[in-house]
Order: C-alpha cells, then structure tokens, then sequence
C-alpha cells in the first residue's frame, strides 16, 4: 500500500482527523463568494484532506448562536435525519425525514476511508423514510407531530400542487391526493415519473413546482466527483430537469451543474435559481459552491470544467467544445460549504436586513481545514441579483474547537408568521428564528 494511503488509514484507525494529510484551507470563505471569487491553483491528492466533527447532537437546552437581534427557538427534536422542509398554506410543516439508500458501490480504499470518517459526524444517521407534519400550538412550545406518510425511498423534494402531494423519492417522483388539513395520507402513492437513480453517487433529488402548477423542476446530482465510474452511468444526471404535470414528460432543462441541491423562484425577476454543491479532491480552496440563475438550454461546466470555463484536467477525455459553452455562475457560496436548502424571502419576521435575498443553508465541509459551512447565510438581491457579502444568520452547530458538531442546517421555510425554520438532520431538529 502507498504509504500516504497507509498513514491515512491509520489515521483513520485511530480516530484522528486527516486535515495533515493534504494542505489547509488558505482563502476563507468570506473572501471567496460573491461574482469574482479567487481560484487558487489546483492541486493532486491520493487522499484528499479530510477534517469532521464527531457528531453528538445538542445538549439539552442547548441553542445554535443567531445574529444579534434575533432569536432561536427548538419546535420540533427527536425527528430522524430531517433533510427538507415545506410550508403548507394553513400553517402547518411538512418535514421529509431521509438519508441515502446505501445503494453506491464502495470500489476504491479512498471511498471506504472518506465515507467512515464522514459518517462520524452523523451526517450518515439513518433517516426515516418518511414526512412527519408539524403544527404549530396555540401557547408556543414544541410543535404537535403527525407522521404524515411513511415507507418512502429516500425521499427529499416535496410540492403540493392543488390536492395533490408529489414527492422526489431517489429513483422516482410519487404523488398522493393529499387535501390540506389532513394529519395522515393513507392512500398508496402513484409512481409518477422516474428519475435517474443507478448507483446514487448523489442521492437528493430536489424538487420545485411552477408558479402556474404545470412544471416540475428537479434537481438531479452527477454519480461520481468528475465521471471516474464512466459517463454511461451520468445520463440524465448533473442536470435540472423540467417534468411536465400532465403527463410526466421531462427533458433537460439545463446541464453541467454538478449537483443542484435547491431550487427556488426570485420573486422579483421571476427566475428559477438554484445552489449547487461543486467538485471535490483539488484543494481546500477549490471549487466554490454557489448559487445562480438557471438559463433554459445553458450548460454550467460540469465535469470539464468549473466556475464558467477553468478547465479540469483531471476529465478524459477533454471537451474544449462544450468548456467554451460553460456559463458562469453568478454567485459564489465558499468552498466545500455544501449548500443544501434556499428559501427566498422579500419579507419576513426577521430584521430588514434580512428582507429581500436568500437564505442559504450549508451543510458543512468534510474534505478542508479550516472548517466551512456550518451555517445559515442571508445574501441581499437588489433588482433581481445578488450583492454584498453573505450574512450569517444562525452558527454554532459546532465546537469551538471543531472538534465536536452539535448540528447540521439543511432545509428552510417560512412560517405564516414569517418566521425563519430550519431543519437540522444531525441534530434531528427543526429550529424557529425571529427578531429578539
């Protein structure tokens, strides 16, 4: 065994973090988002860097750390891996309770090392399989919970579209007569359309009505890194697609976007958008997650290319072709911050500081040190479009130290209050942000 490899998974023997087995992180996040963010040189590991948190969720009556001038609040705990969230027109919550199938190969000793060490942080926990509803009481305190539909496969998207629920599993999207109000769907789903699912490199599948109710849009992830299991297994796959409602039809709306995680409209230019979670193994600075505007036909790079046209090298064979095609995306997030869940809001119950953009939700990073992610962001849009610096709404989710997490943001949603919820898959949570 090569001897980085070797140390590596001694490393791994022992509990310790592989931060000392690649470089650190020498651009903050901070200073990498926005239009223009800085793209170091790439660089080659045998193992990528890797730094986790051991996860050990809250304490009790332990809270996340919120901007000054807000407040937090738990409304839900005791949940199982809450990934998504939607927010029903009378009040209640919809909170998809999911993980991966476990479906993807493991062929290589890099594979079988990072995803141990990522499972440490209980990223990996085991979801639920299922929507739980949530409705808010009268006199404050933890929300009533009602499971609403279980015996899903790895759920993640959900939209209600009149009387009717569809739901992103990883392999298909279901639909079930579902009438507001209601605390429990008992009748079967129908199998709707499929979705690309072989191997499930990148499981979620993200998911956002029209505002007309005739589409669908779904966010569908690449199954490798840079197509090192074959491009035969990525048909369909790093792409939005649009599924028409009538009839299940679905093409490819836009591609080369590695793997869209959320999908909202901006309210004031009328836009889709989207975030997306961006390659790995080429540095701690490299390559930013990031939001942007998704162009009906446009192709945003992946895999020959990232951030518009810096080529990959590491992609065979090479496409010049479609590199000088790639469009730029239009807003940087940081590298590695997982961007998971985007919610735009021109209006809420927080500060206005916080009118008028988006939301973000990062995951946080596994593969650099320092640390990134971890949080939930606010970015300003004037006009239609993003400036400014980003926010940071709600932290905490990990020690000082970074040694320990506590807690993962993942899907957002606005209350009928206007309130900010989050849901917080290593936690089990769902939290409540207003002004203090």
């Amino acid at each position: 065994m090569n001897k980085l490899l070797y140390l590596c998974a001694s490393a791994l023997a022992f509990g310790t973090v592989l931060s000392g087995c690649g470089s650190k992180a020498e651009i903050s996040p901070a200073q990498q988002s926005g239009a223009n963010p800085p793209l170091p040189g790439a660089k080659d590991f045998l193992v990528p860097p890797m730094q986790v948190p051991d996860g050990t969720g809250w304490a009790s009556g332990q809270l996340p750390k919120v901007a000054a001038g807000l407040k937090i609040e738990k409304v839900a705990g005791g949940l199982k891996h809450p990934r998504q969230l939607l927010a029903l027109p009378n009040g209640d919550l919809l909170v998809v309770e999911s993980n991966g199938p476990g479906e993807e190969a493991v062929t290589t000793p890099k594979q079988l090392i990072a995803g141990k060490i990522k499972n440490r942080s209980g990223k990996g926990g085991k979801g639920g399989n299922r929507i739980t509803l949530l409705r808010p009481k009268a006199g404050g305190g933890e929300w009533e919970k009602h499971v609403l539909v279980e015996h899903l496969h790895s759920p993640f998207g959900v939209q209600l579209i009149g009387d009717t629920l569809y739901v992103a599993n990883t392999g298909a999207i279901v639909k079930f007569p579902y009438h507001v109000g209601d605390t429990q769907i008992t009748a079967p789903g129908v199998e709707f359309t499929d979705l690309p699912s072989t191997v499930n490199h990148h499981w979620t599948k993200a998911l956002l009505a029209s505002p007309d109710g005739k589409k669908l849009y779904v966010g569908v992830g690449s199954n490798s890194n840079i197509t090192e299991n074959g491009l035969d297994i990525e048909y369909r796959r790093a792409d939005v697609l649009e599924v028409d409602v009538a009839t299940g039809a679905s093409r490819i709306y836009a591609s080369g976007l590695r793997n869209p995680t959320g999908l909202q409209w901006e309210p004031r230019s009328g836009k889709l958008w989207t975030i997306v979670n961006e390659r790995d193994e080429i540095g701690a600075d490299l390559v930013p997650d990031y939001m942007t505007s998704v162009q009906e036909g446009g192709f945003y790079g992946w895999p020959y290319s990232y951030y518009g046209q810096h080529v990959d090298h590491r992609v065979v064979p090479q496409r010049p072709d479609l590199v000088a095609k790639a469009l730029k995306p239009d807003y940087a997030l940081g590298s590695h911050v997982a961007a998971l869940g985007l919610m735009f809001s021109a209006n809420n119950a927080l500060p206005a500081a916080y009118h008028e953009g988006a939301f973000v939700s990062e995951h946080g990073s596994w593969d650099r040190s320092p640390l990134s992610g971890y949080a939930v962001v606010f970015v300003h849009f004037e006009q239609g479009k993003p400036v400014g610096q980003p926010q940071v709404v709600v932290s905490g989710f990990h020690s000082d130290d970074e040694k320990t997490l506590y807690g993962a943001p993942v899907g957002l949603a606005q209350d009928k209050q206007g309130a900010l919820l989050i849901a917080d898959d290593v936690g089990d949570s769902v939290w409540r942000v207003t002004a203090q």
